[in-house]
């Protein structure tokens, strides 16, 4: 039996609700395979900063550096500054980690009514960068509260941190459909962008020697965010900057039905530091405490931390379990459903065990 250990930080709102629904479902699926996952709670967030002044402990870091992977509800309340919440506790974990891979799948689920076209399922994968680009800390306020105010942002792109993205994001288009799509606006912004088309291009070159199929397109965000609209399914894994990624992703995860079924991995591909897993959503706290969150996103995340944990079958089995719960019309309200959290935790739990022996059977199939 492997034990690995687990971090969580269920944060704030809604959070604190699909956090434990999730470890409920990834407890269920585990213990049908040789994994064994030691949960460790830490009741960092906004609750925390209101009794400390801080997001999370001046040790945090090093706390979380003891576990094998982090598990994050959602961070922010309207009452505390996003710059307090975010850069006290998400960001921090991102970069001193060198989370440097944001991966976000969008895809057609099952039982969904299409918001576009039902013969064309939608199933990409946006690779955003995650530790530079447009999030960077350089810059700052002039001549505050004067007619004379300026603020200054800077954006840093490094060869490095193009590099290891666009890689990971060519790696990642070879197992899927071979297509990689690379989001710019070098028509617009003159230094950054330019540098960002010419370094990815030159490692799609360096992977497709290797694997000739591997195809780059480059299109302009603007012109991008109008196809992800019009044609969604022609896309297979893109890659785009930090404050690019961020944008699409959403976009993508709203077509595909709601942004609440939407998942995260903030990934570093050595693994030399724990990776990060949570949903897209925040913390939503107009329905926090009324037991109706959309805990798909948290549960998702969860499965690709199994993947990552390098149980591949058990995120499938997890995947599998609350798509057919979906497929048997449990839904949320922002699916256009009557289910609370509670009915469709438990609608996944029952489906785990319903689930298991097709995808055994599946399996057997696909043995030489």
């Amino acid at each position: 039996m492997t034990t690995a250990s687990i971090a969580v930080v269920a944060g704030d709102g809604i959070g604190q609700e699909v956090m434990p629904a999730a470890i409920r479902c990834v407890d269920a699926v585990t213990a049908h395979y040789d994994l064994s996952l030691d949960w460790r709670e830490y009741d960092w967030g906004s609750d925390f900063y209101r009794r400390t002044g801080a997001m999370m402990p001046v040790d945090g870091i090093e706390q979380l550096s003891k576990h094998d992977a982090i598990f994050l509800g959602a961070v922010g309340t309207p009452d505390i500054p996003d710059t307090e919440t975010l850069w006290g506790l998400l960001i921090p974990i991102r970069r001193e980690f060198q989370q440097y891979v944001n991966l976000r799948p969008a895809r057609t689920l099952p039982g969904l009514t299409p918001i576009l076209r039902a013969d064309q399922p939608i199933d990409m994968v946006i690779v955003r960068e995650n530790n530079e680009g447009e999030y960077s800390e350089i810059g700052g306020r002039y001549a505050r509260g004067t007619e004379a105010e300026a603020a200054i942002q800077e954006a840093v792109f490094t060869r490095t941190g193009i590099t290891r993205v666009a890689r990971f994001a060519a790696d990642l288009a070879v197992t899927r459909r071979g297509s990689l799509t690379s989001a710019t606006k070098s028509n617009g912004i003159v230094h950054t962008m330019p540098f960002w088309d010419e370094v990815v291009a030159g490692v799609v070159d360096e992977v497709a020697a290797d694997h000739p199929g591997l195809t780059l397109r480059n299109v302009l965000v603007d012109a991008l965010a109008a196809a992800l609209v019009l044609r969604p399914w022609d896309f297979d894994v893109i890659v785009a900057s930090n404050l690019l990624g961020d944008i699409l992703s959403d976009l993508a995860s709203a077509i595909t039905g709601s942004i609440g079924v939407a998942p995260s991995a903030n990934l570093n591909p050595p693994r030399r530091y724990p990776s990060m897993f949570e949903p897209v959503h925040g913390s939503a706290p107009d329905i926090a405490g009324q037991g109706i969150a959309n805990p798909i996103g948290q549960i998702w995340s969860g499965a690709l931390m199994l993947d990552h944990l390098g149980q591949p079958r058990a995120a499938a089995h997890l995947v599998a379990a609350f798509e057919q719960a979906l497929a048997d019309g449990v839904r949320t309200r922002d699916l256009g459903g009557t289910a609370g959290t509670e009915e469709f935790v438990t609608a996944v739990l029952a489906n785990i065990d319903r689930v298991g022996p097709t995808l055994d059977a599946q399996q057997e199939e696909r043995q030489p």
